[in-house]
């Protein structure tokens, strides 16, 4: 199963954004990585590597490596709509980013961790594909076996957030994929249009 196992706090900094979550580095360092700190003078970035950066915090935010977003573009450039909020879209119907944003796991790299350890259920069988694209209407289920461990338990209580497209019922631990999302109700910090224009080239 590929992923990125590389540092988090280095990449997290280089965009300035909390991308896997809190991050008590970036909070100390808001700035980018490198042994000369915030006042190295940095050349300016051309559009190739702002529109690039932009690609690669929407790859690093989701956990999806280059390959598979590649697909996913092209997918999302043959569907019909805008491109770059489909794609988007594609993005947040996986399975491991609707059971992070359910708050069955505080973080998408746990989420991912929980649906290859088959611990959670699309309809009443199991999945350990964490990039299973859901469908409206779809139910997702924590295992019974595994409602008693306590990183679930422990994140349902501290989850505080809710989607607008998810319906999550806390006392049996099951959720349902009500519709695809807007792009207003994707709260993630990425310019989708720059994206686009990188892929455009």
């Amino acid at each position: 199963m590929a992923r990125y196992t590389g540092p988090k706090s280095k990449v997290a900094r280089r965009f300035r954004d909390p991308i896997f979550g809190p991050d008590k580095a970036l909070e100390r360092r808001s700035y980018g990585p490198g042994q000369h700190g915030p006042n190295k003078r940095r050349p300016k970035q051309s559009e190739y590597g702002i529109q690039l950066m932009e690609k690669q915090k929407a790859k690093y935010t989701y956990g999806i490596l280059e390959r598979q977003f590649s697909n996913l573009f092209k997918k999302a450039t043959a569907a019909k709509g805008i491109t770059g909020e489909v794609l988007l879209q594609y993005c947040e119907r996986r399975l491991d980013n609707v059971v992070y944003r359910l708050g069955i796991s505080p973080t998408r790299r746990g989420a991912r961790q929980l649906v290859s350890h088959k611990h959670i259920t699309v309809n009443g069988q199991l999945v350990n594909i964490p990039s299973y694209s859901l469908k409206e209407g779809d139910v997702i289920s924590v295992r019974e076996k595994s409602k008693s461990l306590s990183a679930i338990s422990s994140s349902v209580v501290n989850n505080s957030k809710s989607y607008d497209w998810l319906d999550w019922d806390a006392s049996t631990l099951t959720g349902k994929f009500v519709a695809i999302p807007e792009r207003t109700q994707i709260p993630e910090n990425i310019k989708e249009q720059l994206i686009v224009e990188l892929y455009s080239k």
